[in-house]
């Protein structure tokens, strides 16, 4: 093969198998180093939020963004609601408090990177059950 790639760098996101999550949603990670392949500075996952699902309120110290890809529901920064429709872009600065809830009666599709890279914290925090479930 030519060049810097690798063959495990081309995929398709159904390809990964993901992880559910108590909240409503299956979680995708693409890139990061608990992706399909590392990458060296962001994570970008791709999310599935269940009709009545969210991710539950959480901040942290790395910027992240958010395409909302199909459907609908609210997105919350830092305490201030908005409607989030398909290809809606939500930039989330460094320690601002942010959530997303599905309103639709259908899934809602996803896409999100943040860097720096990391593995977010607030995911052991929900699937321990300590964190808010939307069901």
């Amino acid at each position: 093969m030519e060049g810097n790639c690798d063959l495990k760098d081309i995929f398709n996101v159904m390809d990964v198998e993901g992880m559910e999550f108590p909240a409503g949603r299956r979680t995708r990670v693409l890139v990061g180093d608990n992706g399909m392949t590392p990458g060296d500075h962001f994570v970008q996952g791709y999310v599935v939020i269940y009709p009545g699902g969210g991710v539950p309120a959480n901040s942290h110290g790395e910027e992240e963004s958010f395409v909302i890809l199909s459907g609908c529901g609210i997105m919350t920064l830092d305490s201030i609601e908005y409607p989030a429709k398909a290809l809606d872009v939500f930039f989330v600065r460094p320690n601002v408090p942010h959530s997303i809830v599905n309103t639709g009666d259908t899934d809602m599709a996803v896409m999100f990177v943040y860097a720096p890279k990391k593995i977010a914290d607030h995911w052991a925090e929900e699937m321990s059950s300590k964190g808010k479930t939307y069901k």
